[in-house]
This record gives structure tokens, C-alpha cells and sequence, in this order.
């Protein structure tokens, strides 16, 4: 089963075209990630801290479509690779199930507090496994 977030863009995140302004789809899709890592069983105030950390590594945006201002956005998270130490998530964003923005989003995994490459830690892997897309 695919992880939904869903949000409402603020009226300050709507440029003059009236349309979300693109850089806040990056913080949208960590809002998400979150939520999906909260889903998982690791709660962010304290996995984030003490289990495991990821810094974003690489991002790729695909605009499909307005959003505006309240509009319902729909962002499905799914895991679409797992390395060693490094993983992509998948982001579509939805307004009623037309697609608005695809992103994927590359990871490392890092020691908490340390900020050093590590291993994906073995049960954060296998919960992410569980509901990984296979190709």
C-alpha cells in the first residue's frame, strides 16, 4: 500500500502566476518524507536523532501541472531504490488524481549527529523493503 501525505498550499507559497512556486515542492516532499518515515514505525523527533539520519543528496523535479492556493495535493511517497548507503524515494504530488509534480529524491544515510556516510541501518532497510516498487 502506497504512503499518501496530504496538505494545502498557503496563499505566501503561491506565486504571481497562481500557482505553488517551485521551490516549495522540495520542502512539500520533505514534509512527506517525514510523515512516511512517521508511517514506518520511527517516530522523526527521535529516529532522526538516535536510529538513523539521511541527507538529500541529489533532487529531480518534473512539473506536471498546477497547484494553487488550498488546492488538495495528494503526495504519494514510494521507495524506488535501495543501496548500500544511499537511497531514491518517488514523490507524486496529486490534485485530484491529476498529477502535478514528480520528484525523486536521492539520500544518504548518515550516522546521527555525526554526518558521516553509514549503512542503512537493517530494520529501517527492511521497512522500506516491505513497501518498496519493484520495476
Amino acid at each position: 500500500m502506497t504512503f499518501v501525505h496530504r496538505l494545502r498550499p498557503r496563499y505566501a507559497e503561491v506565486d504571481a502566476q497562481g500557482v505553488v512556486f517551485n521551490a516549495h515542492w522540495l520542502t512539500y516532499f520533505d514534509e512527506a518524507c517525514t510523515r512516511f518515515f512517521d508511517e514506518l514505525g520511527f517516530h522523526p523527533a527521535t529516529a532522526f536523532f538516535s536510529d538513523f539520519d539521511m541527507m538529500l543528496v541529489k533532487a529531480v523535479l518534473e512539473w506536471r501541472g498546477p497547484a494553487g492556493f488550498d488546492d488538495e495535493v495528494d503526495i504519494a511517497v514510494e521507495p524506488v531504490r535501495l543501496g548500500t548507503t544511499s537511497l531514491d524515494l518517488r514523490y507524486t504530488a496529486t490534485v485530484e488524481g491529476r498529477p502535478v509534480c514528480i520528484g525523486v529524491i536521492t539520500y544518504v544515510s548518515v550516522r546521527p549527529g555525526v554526518k558521516e556516510s553509514a549503512p542503512i541501518p537493517d530494520e529501517v532497510r527492511a521497512r522500506l523493503a516491505a513497501v518498496a516498487v519493484t520495476a
